[in-house]
């Protein structure tokens, strides 16, 4: 009976407390609603209503010639507040608006729309976002003058919230040279470097916190955004689609880890093209660092280096090009360290050493002249400018490593090792404004890639070249320097560079690769110069890393690159092209200049320009034209099975024709007709095999006995 009693009375106390504690929570909510009602209230409207930035529209990135890179595009999320609209108008229109809004875009069905916003405006709901996905500017008119919406602002109650979108109207051209810029502010390329200038300056509105977004209130007090300034870039487009198409091809025939390629004006500085390439996958390059000046690029450059060594050497000596060093049979000690050519050259001239990059040569004349005081050689590299960066326009360039006696990491070796291209690190960009100097007349110009800050047609702010050294040093010394880089295209390691339209001058590097510290068979190749040789315009380095395929070395792997935006910068710059002869008056030509090609091409031509063709074997489908006195005899050209044709003086097209049908991988250097073929004719084809033939625009090497050319059409074929 007690512990009945018990139970009872525990069951009533705690009925009580719950219902004392009822009483609380009523009176508490009470008193909040009425005594301190206004002041919550007043924290509420403070909460709901709040000010929030507008961002500004970026500004565009130019090409040297107003052509558009990259731009801001406007884009808009569709909201809507259905409260606001009036009984009659939004009756009459939800049907329709319900249909439009299904049908552009396809995702739910009208039955969904009309039911979503109903019930929205049934709860009192203000902000309504009625789809996630952006529309353009022309969506946007569309949509202004549907149902409900086209009653306008006060009483149609549609909403769109405008996201500007970066858009690159040649799509991945120089893109990592365009860069970006992240939310956090951070990235890479011209979007960062001049992001003060093309961010312009964001403005503020009011907007109320609701369900599913933000609504903007309009009340007047918004202060607008300042769009950001346009930058006009040095940037050729077509120079740099060239650039970009010509180093993916050779990245992707030789299997390479990646490249880069700058070409740059020499007086100005004015970098026309500039592109990166990284693989992405097997076969598939892009842009992914900045090889060219960033840190991923600076690495140690090899033989291009050795121009910096002669430099050092002509500069502290009085030799001359005609000196001469013994490099032995391939294989010397210097200074501590072996040092090998790829054969043994004996007794060579200073000439003769750099147009064969002999490795002994320059690093046994350096360890002769600087070995009592090796930081006088160090000195000339700083006099050079080769220690310190350039001052580039964008963020992120590379700092050079000159090693310095002072160092701990000095050995014995360090001198003769240096005057290679060795034991350094120097970026891509930093080499060429060397190099540049050289074709500059000794005045070395800072490169760069913005020439002006701009509002629409008004220009704010101009960028003129700085000059980093006004002679880098002196003008015998300069001479004797444009003079063995020109010969390393007329009789050295990059005779396939030769033109007969203009000359070129530079240096070709082959750099071993450090993997974990210790050197490997993988080779970094180059090449760097300018043209035209007597009258520089133009410098240009090219960058392929860890050729996998073919060739090794920079003449055979990066050379070609360098030919073909040579070409292609010297075909569209009519200013730098050596004047055209004027014929006489009154002198016409006998016969076409003909050459090699198909058969019944050549005859049709023949017969077209009046002239008389005798085929020696008209069963024959390949020929090869010997001029006569007033005719023209078609020669056979013997083509075998398996065996590697003779295409010299052929056109490209027929060449390619002819190699192709002998399953023979072909790649092209230069316009016009083939010159030279890398597999003599007769060699037997193998599996894979890849021939190199280089054409030149002025026709065949062998002369005909007479006639001169007679048009174009001739020429064609």
């Amino acid at each position: 009976m007690n512990i009945k009693r018990s139970i009872v009375t525990r069951v009533r106390l705690a009925f009580l407390a719950i219902c004392l504690f009822a009483f609380a929570i009523i009176y508490k909510v009470g008193y909040i609603q009425i005594k301190d009602g206004d002041r919550w209230r007043e924290i509420a409207n403070e909460k709901r209503f709040h000010y929030q930035p507008v961002f500004a529209t970026r500004g565009n990135i130019y090409s040297n010639d107003d052509r558009i890179m990259a731009t801001s595009l406007p884009f808009y999320r569709v909201a809507f507040d259905p409260t606001i609209s009036p009984s009659d108008i939004f009756s009459k229109g939800i049907d329709s608006l319900a249909i439009q809004l299904s049908r552009f875009y396809g995702d739910r069905s009208p039955s969904y729309y009309k039911q979503k916003i109903k019930n929205a405006r049934s709860a009192g709901r203000k902000y309504v976002r009625l789809n996630g996905r952006l529309i353009n500017y022309q969506d946007k008119k569309m949509m202004a003058k549907w149902p409900i919406f086209r009653a306008g602002k006060n009483k149609g109650g549609v909403i769109f919230e405008k996201l500007d979108r970066r858009f690159l109207p040649f799509g991945s051209l120089a893109k990592r040279t365009i860069g970006f810029i992240n939310e956090d502010r951070n990235g890479a390329g011209l979007e960062f470097s001049f992001n003060r200038h093309l961010a312009g300056k964001d403005g503020e509105a009011l907007y109320e916190r609701m369900a599913g977004g933000n609504k903007p209130i309009n009340d007047g007090t918004e202060v607008k955004p300042m769009p950001g300034f346009d930058i006009q870039t040095t940037i050729d487009i077509n120079l740099q689609d060239v650039a970009e198409n010509a180093l993916n091809r050779a990245l992707t025939l030789n299997d390479a880890a990646h490249g880069c390629v700058i070409l740059m004006e020499v007086s100005t500085g004015h970098i026309k093209a500039i592109a990166n390439l990284g693989r992405q996958a097997e076969g598939v390059y892009a842009e992914d660092y900045n090889y060219a000046v960033g840190n991923q690029g600076r690495t140690e450059p090899g033989s291009t280096f050795k121009l910096a060594s002669m430099m050092a050497l002509l500069e502290e000596t009085d030799m001359s090009l005609n000196d001469t060093i013994d490099t032995g049979n391939g294989s010397e000690r210097i200074g501590g360290a072996v040092k090998t050519d790829t054969h043994g050259n004996g007794r060579i001239s200073l000439q003769q050493v750099f147009e064969k990059s002999s490795n002994i040569g320059v690093a046994k004349l350096i360890q002769q002249t600087f070995e009592k005081d090796p930081q006088k050689y160090v000195d000339y590299l700083h006099k050079f400018g080769l220690h310190q960066p350039l001052g580039f326009q964008m963020n992120g360039e590379a700092v050079p490593y000159i090693k310095s006696p002072k160092d701990r990491s000095w050995s014995r070796p360090s001198l003769s090792t240096m005057a290679i291209g060795y034991e350094l690190k120097i970026s891509p960009l930093q080499t060429l404004a060397f190099y540049n100097a050289v074709a500059n007349n000794g005045v070395k110009v800072q490169p760069m890639i913005v020439k002006s800050i701009k509002r629409a047609d008004q220009i704010l702010e101009s960028y003129e070249a700085k000059i980093l050294n006004p002679k880098i040093c002196s003008d015998q010394t300069l001479v004797q320097l444009r003079q063995m880089m020109e010969g390393v295209v007329e009789n050295g390691t990059a005779k396939n560079l030769k033109s007969k339209d203009y000359k070129v001058a530079g240096k070709t590097g082959t750099a071993r690769k450090v993997i974990n510290g210790q050197y490997t068979r993988k080779y970094s190749t180059s090449f760097v110069g300018y043209f035209p040789a007597d009258r520089p315009k133009y410098s240009c380095i090219v960058i392929i890393d860890s050729p996998q395929k073919n060739a090794q070395y920079g003449g055979d792997v990066a050379a070609p690159v360098f030919r073909e935006l040579a070409d292609k910068a010297y075909a569209q710059d009519l200013a730098i092209h050596a004047p055209m002869v004027r014929k006489p008056v009154g002198v016409q030509p006998k016969l076409p200049v003909l050459h090699a090609g198909s058969q019944e091409e050549l005859t049709i031509l023949c017969n077209k320009l009046g002239v008389s063709a005798h085929p020696l074997s008209p069963e024959e489908d390949w020929v090869r034209v010997d001029t006569q006195k007033q005719s023209v005899a078609l020669k056979p050209v013997p083509v075998k099975m398996g065996q590697v044709p003779d295409v010299t003086d052929m056109t490209l097209k027929d060449a390619l024709y002819l190699l192709g049908n002998h399953g023979i991988k072909v790649r092209a250097i230069g316009l016009g007709r083939v010159e030279s073929q890398s597999i003599p004719p007769g060699q037997p084809v193998a599996k894979g095999t890849i021939i190199t033939i280089t054409l030149t625009t002025h026709g065949a090497t062998r002369k005909p006995a007479s006639g001169t050319p007679v048009n174009a059409i001739a020429r064609a074929f």
